[in-house]
């Protein structure tokens, strides 16, 4: 089922969560294990994010050394088929722009349809380690909004090769991103809004945000978009601070502020124990705050704490 008809269905706020792929050597059990705690509490659909390859050296016998492309996490469209398979609940794979040619993001998209996957997340993804920015594959797309006017043309059965006529069409529910505290490549918030209103226009059918810790910052999001024409689902995407580094790390990483209480508190802490216990909490309040003011969907980013989200969630649904 599509993402859309799950929110226009729903009685309440819905509950999602989204996995990284295994690392390349470890088998979908350890998936499993990681989502089995999560699943007594039936979440619509399961997110699974995609990794682009990156370019490493490896020494070889001759003492040389050679580049290769190595995909740390693969697996994407596999995951989500199991997943689907084992436990009879849908999954929205993320669709990126890099590492991918145009011919290949079509072949993908063809794969997910055959398997009856009907929702993607289309993002532009991040620049590869080596690059200084975000640089698209040869005939590649460089924005997340041509990767989804693809899909958008796939629904309607325009393929790229113009001597496919009356091509099958797909029905993929299209998922974009949303930065409350803006993108970290756009000179300002309103600026940043006009390009998510391009993408809504362009097809997207709902919007799923990064991470925040204020939720003021968020309902402030969903009021400017809202002022501005936008009328999709905003899904709030939440994430917990399980360790002091993540002061600096994820304000470096994805751009995002702290808010000076949550901050002051995890700074008091002596280990990161006690930092956990810290973010659960914030996470259980930032929560409720959300669900009480009717967000649709309430998407945690597991990120290898299922036990985190575990003890947060069972304290709301």
């Amino acid at each position: 089922m599509r993402v859309t008809e799950h929110i226009q269905q729903a009685k309440s706020t819905l509950l999602s969560f989204e996995v990284l792929p295994p690392l390349k050597g470890k088998t979908i059990t350890s998936l499993y294990n990681h989502l089995d705690p999560l699943m007594d509490f039936k979440p619509s659909w399961i997110n699974v994010t995609y990794h682009r390859s990156e370019s490493m050296f490896k020494k070889k016998t001759d003492g040389a050394f050679e580049k290769v492309e190595v995909r740390k996490r693969p697996g994407t469209v596999g995951i989500c088929a199991a997943i689907m398979n084992h436990y009879k609940i849908d999954t929205v794979p993320h669709l990126i722009c890099g590492g991918f040619t145009k011919r290949e993001s079509e072949d993908a998209l063809i794969d997910l349809n055959f398997l009856g996957i009907d929702n993607v997340l289309v993002l532009r993804g991040d620049a590869a380690k080596n690059e200084t920015g975000f640089e698209p594959e040869k005939d590649g797309h460089a924005h997340a909004i041509d990767l989804q006017k693809q899909v958008v043309n796939l629904n309607h059965g325009i393929y790229i090769d113009e001597d496919i006529r009356d091509g099958g069409k797909t029905n993929f529910c299209i998922g974009t991103a949303g930065y409350p505290e803006k993108h970290f490549e756009a000179p300002n918030l309103e600026t940043d809004l006009l390009f998510l209103k391009d993408k809504v226009e362009a097809g997207a059918d709902y919007i799923m945000t990064q991470m925040f810790f204020d939720n003021q910052k968020f309902f402030a999001f969903v009021k400017a978009c809202r002022a501005m024409g936008i009328q999709v689902p905003i899904i709030p995407g939440l994430k917990p601070i399980t360790s002091k580094k993540q002061l600096t790390v994820l304000p470096r990483i994805f751009h995002v502020d702290i808010p000076t209480d949550l901050s002051n508190a995890i700074l008091k802490c002596k280990t990161d124990a006690e930092v956990e216990t810290i973010g659960t909490e914030w996470l259980i309040q930032q929560s409720k705050e959300l669900k009480a003011a009717g967000v649709p969907v309430l998407h945690y980013y597991t990120l290898g704490k299922p036990n985190v989200i575990r003890n947060v969630v069972k304290e709301l649904f």
